[in-house]
């Protein structure tokens, strides 16, 4: 059972419109093929009486009407009568699981409780809402009130109830325990069906759902990419990956090929970004950094295990960096459609690695760009180079550069100013170079861009013509920053019009 829409809503700061509860709904029911969702809390709002109404609407329309559950409360039938308007025929039954909670919160003996919920059953059943009791705080009543949650379970096994559901609410169990107490309850009553609804306080979401499973529980609660209140549930994702892994007794029908897609969706409803760590639908997890894995994965897939990212509708990625080796690049030219010769590569992987160690991000969209750079290098010996430059911008000055240039081993240095940056770097070179009583290639074009669905860091290539003697040229620089990749491109003309 998915609750996002419920449970996973209560991660702080996000709430879904009616629109994005409905498309979400679908996508998780006909997508994805999840056997019921929760998809709110009873008496909220009515904005959310409405995006259940909606919910309720095209639910019923298409069958799936007993899938749709809703949270309700022990309330004298208010909820009763709200899920009705709102056409919901599924309650989960918010109750004390906890002597602790029925004592200091509600204030009442365990009699008087389990006298309210049997009338709010009667109720729901008078009303055709079948139910489900939600056991607040079992794992603390199992760790501090055993005998007060039997005797509820006692009472519960008499009612006409469909599920229980066994919530971690405070995310307190470890694996050991979840499968001690599912088990005790297993075995004592085997005709009831009981739901497990971990919580992730611990971390310990995904092993203790692999417990509860193991211990013979029935059904589980989870939320796309783990979302919930404080540290979240038990993510959708890796629940499926690890039942249908590790657990083949267990048959689900989940669709892994959407999880993905859906999992990006609620990202960008909630605004909640996923960590690019997060398993199964993380940005990095099917990213080979290390240029030995990439050799590896050349080498007989070495480095894949079960979790091939096909299975998730994703592509496996090889990162270009500070530790790439050439089989990273040469996986991401296979991919682009080029090849290179051995020289050339070992020169690629060269200025990748200078480029990750001054923490550049580099991307598969930035491999021409920089074996375009780097082959540009070839056709020109490097005899006059830029040893130093200082380029000064602020409001209410005119840009300047000092610059120190190594012409032909003499070390020569001027200052100008400018109308821009550029502008005051090329006036300090025109400065050197007339002082050599030389002439500068005159600049007819510069052209900047950067490779398509990059940002604002991303590597920059500045295209520079030059005219010199009648004949035009072009040079390229490469940077993260655009006058830098300026200043490389012109030090690359200084050595083309020399050679």
């Amino acid at each position: 059972m998915d609750t996002t829409l419920r449970d996973g809503e209560q991660t702080s700061g996000v709430s879904f419109s009616a629109a994005e509860k409905l498309t979400i709904a679908q996508l998780l029911l006909e997508e994805l093929n999840i056997d019921r969702i929760e998809i709110a809390s009873a008496r909220v709002s009515e904005g959310e009486f409405q995006a259940v109404k909606g919910i309720t609407s095209w639910a019923e329309e298409r069958g799936y009407i007993n899938r749709i559950e809703v949270l309700s409360f022990v309330d004298g039938g208010v909820s009763i009568e709200w899920m009705k308007k709102a056409g919901a025929k599924v309650q989960n039954l918010l109750t004390k699981g906890s002597m602790n909670h029925l004592t200091h919160q509600l204030k009442k003996t365990p009699e008087q409780h389990f006298s309210e919920i049997a009338q709010i059953i009667a109720l729901a059943k008078e009303n055709n809402i079948d139910t489900n009791v939600y056991l607040e705080d079992w794992s603390n009543g199992m760790r501090n009130s055993p005998e007060y949650v039997f005797q509820f379970l006692d009472f519960l096994s008499t009612q006409p109830v469909k599920r229980i559901l066994l919530p971690d609410t405070l995310g307190v169990l470890i694996p050991s325990l979840t499968f001690e107490f599912i088990s005790k309850i297993r075995a004592k009553y085997p005709n009831i069906h009981f739901d497990f609804h971990a919580h992730n306080d611990y971390d310990l979401s995904i092993a203790n759902v692999m417990e509860a499973i193991k211990a013979g529980i029935n059904g589980l609660h989870v939320t796309v990419n783990g979302m919930g209140e404080r540290a979240g549930n038990a993510p959708l994702e890796s629940t499926v990956a690890v039942i249908n892994d590790y657990l083949p007794e267990v048959s689900i029908n989940i669709k892994e090929t959407s999880l993905y897609t859906v999992s990006k969706l609620v990202e960008t409803f909630t605004g909640y970004r996923i960590p690019a760590n997060k398993p199964i639908v993380g940005d990095n997890v099917f990213t080979q950094t290390a240029g030995i894995h990439a050799d590896g994965d050349n080498k007989n897939n070495l480095y894949f295990n079960d979790l091939l990212p096909e299975r998730f509708g994703r592509k496996r990625k090889y990162a270009l960096g500070k530790t790439s080796g050439k089989a990273n690049i040469e996986k991401n030219l296979q991919e682009l459609g080029l090849k290179l010769n051995q020289e050339d590569l070992k020169l690629v992987t060269q200025r990748i690695i200078e480029l990750g160690d001054k923490k550049e991000t580099v991307t598969k969209e930035d491999l021409p760009y920089i074996i375009s750079d780097v082959l540009d290098s070839h056709t020109y010996q490097e005899k006059i180079t830029i040893q130093s430059y200082v380029l000064m911008h602020s409001k209410g000055t005119r840009p300047s550069s000092t610059l120190s240039l190594n012409l032909d081993g003499e070390i020569i240095e001027e200052h100008a100013q400018g109308d821009g940056q550029f502008d005051a770097f090329m006036n300090a070179l025109s400065k050197i170079y007339k002082s050599k009583k030389l002439t500068l290639p005159k600049l007819i074009d510069y052209a900047v861009r950067i490779p398509p669905g990059s940002s604002s860091d991303a590597l920059c290539e500045t295209i520079i013509t030059w005219t010199n003697n009648g004949k035009e040229f072009k040079t390229r620089g490469l940077d993260s920053d655009q006058t830098v990749a300026a200043i490389i491109a012109t030090q690359k003309m200084l050595n083309v019009v020399t050679s």
